[in-house]
């Protein structure tokens, strides 16, 4: 699904810029382009971060 519309970016690719070690907004959006436009995705790429964060043992 599409988080970003601007950048085009997908759940899937923020979710692996946060496995990769993005572990902000800003650092989601210097990986992928997402929330860097308008910046109205912001809300859901946090909630993806804070998903990835708690459901993955590699991360915390």
């Amino acid at each position: 699904m599409y988080v970003c519309l601007c950048a085009g970016v997908t759940s899937q690719q923020v979710t692996d810029a946060v496995e990769a070690g993005a572990s902000t907004t800003k650092k989601v959006g210097e990986r992928t382009g997402a929330g860097t436009v308008c910046g109205r995705c912001r809300n859901n790429v946090r909630a993806l971060i804070a998903t990835a964060l708690h459901e993955s043992p590699s991360l915390t």
